[in-house]
C-alpha cells in the first residue's frame, strides 16, 4: 500500500496515511483514461445546435427561370443549399451525444487517474481544509500558494464554507467524494484531497478492484480447467467430444 505523508495547510507534515494499492497504485492505461474523459464531454455536450434545411427556409419554390434557352445553369427553386440565403444541406439539428458507458470501465478510469497523480507526486493529502469568514476566497488561494499548488482540484466532503470560497478562484475547484471524476482529476495539475475524503473514495473504488479481482482468478480457474480436460496431444478428451 501506498503510504502518503499527510499535512496541513501550512505545508508541514502532521501525520501519515496508508491508501489502498488497488485504488491508489493501479495499472494506469492512457486509452481507458481517454475513453473515460471523451464520454464524460460527450454527456456535457449540449446538442442544441439548429439550422434550416430547404424545406424550412422562407421563400418561393418556384422555379426561378425556365429550364433551356437563357445560358444559365438550370435551377428548379432559389432555396437551394447553392444559393446565397438558401437552406443548408444535412443541416445540424438539436440531437442528445450521451452514450453509455459500463460502470466498471468508469470506476477503472476513476482508479487509474489517482493512480496517475499519485505516481506523479501529485496528489496531496490534508487533515483537514478550515477556513473562516470573512475572506473565504482570500483564505484558500493563500492556503494553495503555501502547498505549491494554485492550479488544483480540492477534495473535502460537506465544506461548504471552502467550495464558497473556491468558487472565484480561476484555477481551482471544490468537489464532494462523491463528484469526484477523471476530467476534473486530469483537468488540474494537483489533486489535494482531505483524509477522511481519501477513506470514502478508497471505500468506494475498492469493492469494484476486489470483484475485478476475484473474476481474474475466476478465469484463471476455467482456463487451468479446460487444460486439464485435454489429452497431452492437446486434442479434446472423449467427454468433451460428447458435449453438445
Amino acid at each position: 500500500m501506498p503510504t502518503l505523508d499527510i499535512k496541513n495547510l501550512s505545508g508541514a507534515t502532521v501525520g501519515s496515511i496508508e491508501l489502498d494499492d488497488a485504488v491508489f497504485g493501479a495499472e494506469i492505461s492512457e486509452h481507458l483514461l481517454w475513453e473515460v474523459v471523451k464520454w464524460q464531454r460527450a454527456k456535457a455536450r449540449a446538442g442544441t445546435h439548429s439550422s434550416l434545411r430547404v424545406s424550412e427556409v422562407r421563400g418561393s419554390g418556384k422555379k426561378p427561370y425556365r429550364q433551356k434557352g437563357t445560358g444559365n445553369a438550370r435551377q428548379g427553386t432559389t432555396r437551394g443549399a447553392h444559393h446565397v440565403g438558401g437552406g443548408r444541406a444535412f443541416s445540424p439539428k438539436p440531437r442528445d451525444y450521451e452514450y453509455t458507458l459500463p460502470r466498471k470501465v468508469k470506476k477503472a478510469g476513476l482508479r487509474a487517474a489517482l493512480s496517475l497523480r499519485a505516481k506523479e507526486q501529485r496528489l496531496i493529502v490534508l487533515d483537514a481544509f478550515a477556513v473562516e469568514a470573512p475572506k473565504l476566497t482570500k483564505q484558500v488561494a493563500a492556503a494553495l500558494a503555501t502547498l505549491g499548488a494554485p492550479n488544483a482540484l480540492v477534495v473535502d466532503g460537506g465544506n461548504q464554507t471552502l467550495a464558497r470560497g473556491t468558487r472565484n478562484l480561476p484555477k481551482a475547484k471544490w468537489l464532494a467524494p462523491e463528484g469526484l471524476n477523471v476530467y476534473d482529476v486530469l483537468k488540474y495539475d494537483t489533486l489535494i484531497i482531505t483524509a477522511p475524503s481519501a477513506k470514502k473514495v478508497e471505500e468506494a473504488l475498492a469493492v469494484r478492484a476486489k470483484a475485478a479481482a476475484m473474476s481474474t482468478s475466476d478465469a484463471g480457474a476455467r482456463r487451468s480447467r479446460s487444460r486439464a480436460t485435454r489429452s497431452p496431444s492437446g486434442e479434446a478428451s472423449s467427454a468433451d467430444r460428447k458435449r453438445p
